[in-house]
């Protein structure tokens, strides 16, 4: 698919801002070998450019790694510890993105992850799930929304992220990948000019 063959119902150009209240960071990890926990980051923020040609458009986000919350206070504070996260030394993560091209019916959304003082190339599918109005506002343009959703994986060993514990029989007690589920709802910011 060529970039000019690149078309998206609605699409709008400009630049966006994430709405964290519509939206969503996430992973999935297994556990024990035989079950997933899943987690979630409450406080993160980004902003995304779209471009006219929309396989020029990119995005940057941080993630504060002090909001994990994986529903046990206990877990989430060994997740901010030394083990894992060392949120008080690397109190973020980010990601920013370096391309886009096609991947079927979606994209693949190129860049660098930094966590843990350590970035590494990860790519996530992207979906675009379309873009629209503010029901509320007089202008259709006026915190037009658009929206999202990014899925990838990880090996967390890759980030220095390498606590785990063994069980008896054998095994480790966590899984070195990481699924990564992103739904997010942008605002518009500023229209691109036609």
């Amino acid at each position: 698919m060529t970039a000019s063959a690149v078309e998206v119902p609605g699409y709008v150009a400009g630049t966006w801002s994430i709405d964290p209240t519509h939206s969503e960071v996430s992973f999935v990890v297994r556990h024990l070998m035989i079950t997933k926990v899943r987690g979630r980051f409450s406080s993160f923020e980004g902003r995304i450019v779209t471009a006219a040609n929309p396989l020029e458009s990119s995005v940057t986000a941080t993630v504060e790694l002090a909001s994990v919350d994986t529903g046990n206070a206990q877990r989430d504070e060994h997740l901010r510890a030394a083990d894992f996260f060392e949120a008080g030394t690397y109190p973020t993560m980010t990601y920013t993105s370096s391309g886009i091209r096609p991947d079927g019916d979606d994209f693949l959304l190129d860049g660098e992850l930094t966590l843990k003082g350590v970035t590494r190339p990860v790519s996530l599918k992207l979906e675009i799930n379309g873009f629209g109005p503010d029901p509320f506002a007089a202008d259709p343009f006026a915190g037009a929304r658009a929206g999202f959703t990014a899925t990838g994986e990880i090996n967390r060993m890759d980030f220095g992220v390498s606590y785990n514990g063994p069980i008896p029989g054998g095994g480790k007690a966590l899984s070195e990948k990481v699924q990564i589920v992103i739904e997010i709802q942008a605002v518009l910011q500023d229209r691109a000019a036609a």
